[in-house]
């Protein structure tokens, strides 16, 4: 098998690319951004995209080639049904509920009055969300029905934005106090305040929807489970952020006391969505019931790359060490 790898440094590629190398597999760096993509994977037999949610170029075409190239004949990673929903998460409210797993409570509307009608019949605090974002970006917690009302009329009219330029500078000022940013990244949100991203500048608001979850209270952290190839689940826990209650993005994490059950349903989801690798997120309602929030086909190389174990489909611990992007190569070829 020769396979394409679009080459994105810092993502799953630096893995894929070590680990063609270091096991002899034939491979070749192609650029998907080229005019000529097809053409370029025509002696491939797969290819790999690592595609990100931040990047407005992955976002405008990258689902679309990857499908395309499936229906061709290739393997691909992700595939349609690991990728499609990838940072969409009305797709992903949809998806889960059709399938019968347990999610948090999550409501979408796509009218204003019938946002107004819910709002004067639901109970408060909820959590507001934009339809892609991750590290906890576009997520804000609404706790009176005013506040939910501003939001909606917001999202009929003018929208939000994609990207929160004071949301962004608090998380730098709050990594800094932490001890994990510098006074350089402080700058650097400082000037977003004036020069926004390239992404929200090549992206029109988001507007026309609102989209609500409920809020589980009492979540000191939530948990991270990623299934590889359905066979082999690998967890974390990531901790909240101090006087919040957002834990995507907060960067700190332990590998410890991983809910069983939780993995458990993130072997399910797997199994029925026929997916190469998901990264799912949970919190626990009162009863201790794990409920899941979101998913992606992606994970944070920074946290949970190199694992010191995993769970099989009986949820038996095996002691090793595994480099999960790189061993999504394996997966692909076995597919």
């Amino acid at each position: 098998m020769k396979i394409a790898i679009h080459d994105s440094p810092g993502s799953f590629s630096d893995h894929w690319i070590e680990y063609c190398k270091e096991n002899n597999i034939d491979y070749k760096i192609v650029n998907a951004y080229n005019f000529d993509i097809v053409r370029q994977v025509e002696d491939c037999d797969a290819f790999m995209w690592h595609h990100h949610h931040g990047n407005y170029k992955d976002v405008l075409f990258a689902k679309q080639l990857l499908y395309s190239l499936q229906i061709a004949g290739k393997k691909v990673f992700p595939d349609f049904n690991t990728g499609w929903h990838f940072d969409d998460k009305l797709g992903q409210k949809y998806l889960l509920e059709a399938i019968g797993v347990s999610i948090v409570p999550t409501y979408a509307f796509y009218s204003k009055q019938a946002a107004l009608e819910w709002v004067n019949k639901t109970t408060f605090p909820k959590v507001f969300k934009l339809r892609g974002g991750a590290g906890s970006m576009n997520v804000k917690l609404v706790k009176t029905p005013k506040e939910a009302i501003k939001m909606i009329n917001r999202a009929f009219s003018k929208g939000f934005t994609q990207f929160d330029r004071w949301g962004s500078l608090n998380e730098r000022i709050r990594k800094y106090k932490d001890g994990k940013d510098s006074l350089l990244s402080i700058c650097k949100g400082i000037a977003r305040l004036f020069i926004s991203t390239d992404f929200s500048r090549m992206h029109c608001r988001e507007k026309g929807y609102i989209y609500f979850q409920d809020f589980i209270p009492d979540n000191s952290f939530d948990t991270r489970i990623v299934v590889i190839g359905a066979e082999k689940a690998f967890g974390e826990r990531r901790f909240v952020r101090k006087n919040d209650f957002r834990a995507s993005g907060s960067g700190d994490f332990s590998y410890d006391g991983i809910d069983l059950g939780a993995v458990r349903i993130a072997f399910e989801v797997s199994k029925k969505l026929g997916l190469q690798s998901v990264a799912l997120d949970f919190v626990t309602d009162s009863s201790n019931n794990p409920l899941i929030v979101e998913m992606s086909y992606g994970f944070g190389t920074d946290g949970i790359k190199n694992s010191l174990g995993y769970w099989d489909e009986q949820l038996h611990w095996h002691e090793t060490t595994i480099n999960i992007p790189a061993h999504l190569v394996e997966i692909l070829m076995k597919g």
